[in-house]
């Protein structure tokens, strides 16, 4: 049977990748700023906006929805004596304020599937402290905090996680890598000596909004190559 999800930030790097592996047998409606990459993809419908704008600027879907992914992020990373009130606050409505609002535009287009699942992105590093990571630390573990709250609130019928990734190979992250020594370096503090890669973390969120992971809520799922409970030796 096909389903129905939405896909917030859907055009680039984890949001693109799971677009691509649930158009080939679902709907996927991707709502982002701008329209790039879904070229040549079947099921794709595409809406403009800005989750950083009102909520009444999120365009009207008048149909049940089975899953959310809301993949917006930021990655700033100062000393805090460098950051100042807006980055803390940016950080705050790309991340926490943007996902709230997309759930409970469609909140009721969830409902109206009948059982639904979302799913939220966090970081590695609320649960491992790293220096220069105040600002977006900060608004990853509310997104958690959400995470947690919604999954008890939702329950029975929609269901809330959230992956916790450590550096993954996307445009997002392409400052921190985009030379060779960058690269090595970020490879070199993981346990399993690799980064992430978006297509993986794709594999995942369909699992979470699939009836196989129908058991799983709540829950902020470290994907992070090790970094965050192993120290080799």
């Amino acid at each position: 049977m096909m389903s129905t999800y939405l896909i917030v930030g859907g055009t680039s790097g984890i949001g693109l990748e799971t677009t691509k592996l649930l158009s080939k047998n679902h709907r996927v409606m991707v709502l982002s700023r701008t329209k790039k990459n879904l070229d040549g993809l079947n099921n794709v419908e595409f809406f403009s906006a800005d989750v950083t704008k009102s909520v009444e600027e999120l365009p009207p879907i008048n149909e049940p929805i089975h899953g959310i992914v809301y993949c917006p992020g930021t990655i700033n990373l100062k000393p805090l004596r460098n950051l100042k009130t807006e980055d803390f606050l940016h950080d705050f409505e790309v991340n926490l304020l943007g996902a709230v609002k997309v759930i409970n535009k469609y909140y009721n287009n969830l409902k109206g599937a009948g059982k639904a699942s979302i799913v939220l992105f966090s970081t590695v590093a609320v649960q491992t402290g790293m220096p220069f990571h105040a600002s977006i630390a900060s608004a990853k573990g509310a997104v958690e905090g959400l995470t947690r709250t919604l999954a008890a609130e939702f329950a029975p019928n929609i269901r809330v996680n959230c992956l916790a990734p450590s550096i993954t190979n996307t445009p997002l992250a392409e400052k921190l890598l985009n030379n060779e020594t960058k690269m090595k370096s970020s490879e070199e503090r993981h346990p399993l000596k690799r980064i992430g890669d978006a297509k993986e973390m794709a594999q995942i969120v369909t699992l979470l909004l699939s009836d196989a992971a129908s058991f799983i809520t709540g829950q902020i799922i470290k994907v992070d190559g090790g970094i965050s409970s192993i120290k080799l030796i």
